[in-house]
């Protein structure tokens, strides 16, 4: 066998591997999953590894390509003054037609400016950021920044308080239940969503941006000294935006950044945030920015002292002397009580307001105004222009098709950026590792055959699967130049050969032609088929895609793994995919990984989000990416086949930049199904 030892692969010889016994499926994840927390050395692998943690982050909340940053056209008014501080009502508009509202806190007297600023997201307390009792005040907290000389800007989560433009309504138009939490969770809710990147996490993190940004525009604020606090959803609303937005100067999520539970609301479970990354890990890519992290006795970051801190701490190490994080842990059950709000007031006068560390600062007595002075009308309100949820997810629709077809490349001397930042997108949409090369394979049978040539046998396991893959490799006994085809098919490598093991159609012809042919069953193919494992994968249920692969990213990796053992065993060898049935659609999304592809697209309807959002195609925030689209134009100016396309799956982009890159003999299209001998003539002349 022949190895390339530069690429990490690990190699165990274990006598004869029977293909037929698949290893066992790995566990579904789900959100009290303990996970763990990588194993940093450098400061540039960190660097290296936040970069691809902020891209899940951004396409995972529909952040990519970024929505148009439209006029918040912002309302300030009701100002109430307190002999040290003002409290005013606020309304901005984050989106053409969607309203976020909130209260905003200035010191008195307003003394020389401009001041500091803290966002103050609140979590799921009944009152939103009304909540005034003794395991959680939004009121408190903001007060008392404010008697520090600091701007604090308290807004609601979608469906609370005074942002309830998405909540059901009865016929008098009332809200339809008197739980705020109820309407919170209706955005966003059917799974055609999930292919388009929309969701309620998405919104509300694009909220916090938008607040962001309403606080640098007030003439009494100091951009450059803006953080963010908040506990359990509104811990979770804090590191995601630390995590997408660089501008936030200082960070305090509490109670919230746990390895043993990632949230359990919708609000903080975006479809394909977790399949790979933890709450731990979207909390560091803060770093090197100051944050602080208070945990709780009770809840679940009992562990912060002895995981989750030491964790983010070693990244902060990366840096230098980790002085500008925090971690510490309270004896009482889940909370931002006023102990934890001692301890982040002394964090924020640190690094807001330069004063000496201390690990807490006295709160004082304050006195939360009634909610009829603090909210902006009754429940039964709705801003004029308000927009319904069907009309908003159609605009942000529109402004990903926009966006995304001003992005794709124009010429060959675009190329080079356009795959620098797709790259990163794409492996998160199909949660690929960036190296590829990182697999383990274990040698089983090998064997030699007079007129074929030889046969060997491996099975492979690499960092994009769950599960491992059986490989056959049919090398032929007369070489006519260097390729290798790897041929995809729903049923596996049964579909390849007879009974004795020998090759059969397309893998006979390819080996009789002079090329190395691979077979496998990957995913839930061949002997790989798992009943029962096919009916644990319900991706409408309990958070699925937010921790698991589906079954389109299951397969793509597959590829993804077997190009990169293709390279690494046939060195110096052209890699083909071959994608036959409903796998060539599997071999166009895994492009990238080989150097020519050829698929039959089972006339698959690309435009019909219904089709999509089927188990064997479900992919958060696959159509934000242009569906099939995205993948082969990472892959361009390479040779690609299309094929058996109908009147229905869509070439037109594909062929348009084909065409500016001056490659349009590279890419051809059939509507029919082609046969087996016009694919080998293809793949002969490659």
């Amino acid at each position: 066998m022949k190895l390339n030892r530069s690429a990490s692969v690990t190699a165990v010889l274990v006598g004869c591997v029977c293909l037929a016994t698949p290893a066992a499926a790995a566990e579904l994840v789900t959100l009290n999953t303990p996970r763990t927390f990588p194993e940093i050395t450098d400061v540039i692998t960190w660097e290296n590894r936040a970069k691809e943690i902020r891209a899940q982050a951004l396409i995972s909340s529909g952040l990519w390509p970024m929505p148009d940053k439209t006029p918040l056209n912002a309302q300030i008014f009701g100002r109430i003054e307190r002999p040290d501080y003002s409290i005013e009502k606020v309304r901005i508009e984050t989106l053409p037609g969607v309203f976020l509202a909130g209260n905003l806190f200035r010191p008195l007297p307003a003394g020389r400016g401009p001041h500091p600023a803290i966002l103050n997201p609140h979590g799921h307390w009944a009152e939103g950021r009304l909540v005034d009792s003794e395991t959680g005040s939004v009121a408190a907290r903001c007060i008392k920044f404010a008697r520090m000389g600091m701007v604090a800007f308290a807004y609601d989560m979608v469906g609370y308080n005074d942002t309830t433009q998405f909540s059901p309504r009865d016929a008098e138009g009332r809200l339809a239940s008197n739980r705020y939490y109820d309407g919170h969770v209706q955005f966003a809710q059917d799974l055609t969503n999930q292919i388009w990147g929309i969701s309620l996490m998405g919104l509300q993190t694009w909220n916090s941006i938008r607040a962001l940004d309403f606080l640098e525009e007030l003439p009494d604020v100091d951009p450059r000294r803006i953080a963010c606090t908040g506990a359990s959803g509104g811990g979770t609303q804090t590191f995601m935006l630390g995590a997408v937005d660089n501008r936030p100067a200082a960070l305090a999520p509490i109670v919230m950044v746990s390895h043993s539970m990632q949230g359990g609301c919708w609000c903080e479970n975006a479809p394909g945030l977790r399949v790979r990354h933890s709450n731990m890990e979207y909390a560091a890519v803060a770093a090197p920015r100051p944050q602080q992290l208070v945990g709780a006795t009770g809840d679940w970051t009992k562990t912060t002292m002895e995981i989750e801190g030491p964790a983010i701490a070693d990244v902060y190490r990366l840096y230098g002397p980790a002085t500008q994080f925090r971690y510490s842990r309270f004896d009482f059950d889940h909370n931002y009580n006023q102990t934890t709000r001692e301890a982040v007031y002394a964090f924020m006068a640190e690094h807001l307001l330069n004063r000496t560390r201390v690990e807490s600062l006295p709160e004082l007595d304050y006195r939360k105004e009634p909610a009829s002075a603090l909210r902006l009308g009754k429940d039964s309100d709705v801003p004029p222009g308000a927009r319904s949820a069907k009309e908003v997810k159609a605009y942000l629709i529109g402004q990903a098709r926009e966006k995304l077809a001003a992005f794709w490349p124009k010429s060959r001397e675009e190329l080079t950026e356009f795959r620098e930042q797709f790259s990163p997108i794409y492996r998160q949409v199909f949660q690929l590792e960036s190296d590829p090369q990182r697999f383990k394979v274990q040698v089983g049978r090998s064997g030699e055959h007079a007129q074929r040539g030889r046969v060997n046998d491996f099975v492979l396991s690499g960092p994009s699967t769950t599960h491992t893959i059986a490989v056959r490799i049919f090398e032929p006994r007369r070489r006519q130049g260097k390729k290798v085809v790897v041929l995809a098919h729903p049923l596996g490598m049964n579909a390849w050969q007879d009974q004795s093991g020998m090759p059969t159609g397309l893998a006979s012809q390819l080996l009789d032609a002079g090329f190395s042919v691979i077979v496998y069953d990957g995913f839930l193919t061949g002997s790989r088929d798992d009943a029962e494992e096919r009916a644990k994968r319900d991706p409408s249920r309990d958070f699925f895609t937010t921790y698991n692969r589906t079954d389109l990213q299951e397969h793509v990796g597959d590829l993804v793994v077997l190009g990169a053992f293709a390279r690494s065993h046939l060195q110096d060898h052209q890699v083909i995919f071959s994608g036959h049935g409903k796998a060539g659609l599997w071999a166009v999304m895994a492009a990238p990984a080989a150097d020519a592809v050829t698929g039959d697209t089972v006339e698959f309807a690309t435009e019909d989000d219904h089709l999509w959002i089927q188990r064997e195609w479900i992919t958060p925030s696959v159509r934000r990416i242009g569906g099939f689209d995205g993948p082969a134009l990472l892959a361009a100016p390479r040779p690609l086949l299309l094929h058996h396309t109908g009147g229905s799956f869509s070439t037109a982009t594909i062929a348009d930049v084909y065409k500016r890159l001056k490659a349009a003999s590279a890419l051809r299209t059939h509507n029919e199904p082609l046969d087996e001998a016009a694919l080998l003539a293809w793949i002969r002349n490659l």
